[in-house]
């Protein structure tokens, strides 16, 4: 994947803007959700780990994290604040029965549609079987910048839901709602558990 450095450079621009973003409840839930749902000690990869507040989070519930992200800045915060986190894009998810739990919480719409099978393929792989997968998403349509100039592609829930199927997980439910976002606007999403 050719990393998108105006999506990049966004991010590093706003560090301290996006930890003050409050999540919605929906989020908080799932967090919490998907850390009960990994076994207790369980290794999982927060993946677009941004500046590594939901690894923090994970890593208190007990979990063993490994923490990616393609934006330096994060990386960097996120090591700061003892987050084992490596700079990396999502094809660097290259390990075989690794993990327990993927969590990809709104990570994956920076990739470009015809990407989007084969890193969910490549998460399906990393996973152990029945390993945990969270994924956040925006719903819509098409792909566009948004008002600070980040990369977006939009999907509905059966598209997400047909590619998450095809490359071999198992839905176990979804959640939506709205929320704002880095750049102030509101937006529709979805968080999807799975498993492998």
């Amino acid at each position: 994947m050719t990393q998108d450095k105006r999506t990049i450079d966004a991010y590093t621009a706003r560090v301290a803007d996006y930890l003050k973003i409050p999540l919605p409840p929906e989020q908080l839930e799932a967090r919490q959700a998907f850390a009960d749902a990994v076994e207790a000690g369980g290794y999982v990869l927060d993946l677009g780990s941004g500046p590594g507040s939901d690894s923090a989070f994970l890593m208190r519930q007990g979990l063993k994290v490994r923490a990616l992200d393609a934006t330096p800045a994060f990386v960097e915060h996120a090591r700061d604040n003892g987050v084992d986190a490596y700079l990396g894009t999502f094809d660097d998810v290259t390990e075989a029965e690794e993990y327990d739990g993927v969590y990809a919480s709104f990570s994956l719409l920076h990739a470009p549609r015809s990407d989007f099978p084969r890193h969910l393929s490549a998460i399906h792989t990393a996973l152990k079987s029945g390993g945990q997968l969270f994924l956040g998403m925006k719903l819509g349509t098409g792909e566009h910048r948004d008002d600070i100039n980040r990369y977006y592609t939009y999907y509905t829930q059966p598209e997400i839901e047909e590619t998450l199927t095809t490359a071999g997980f198992t839905i176990d439910r979804t959640v939506q709602g709205i929320g704002k976002g880095l750049a102030g606007s509101y937006d529709g999403f979805i968080l999807v558990f799975a498993h492998a």
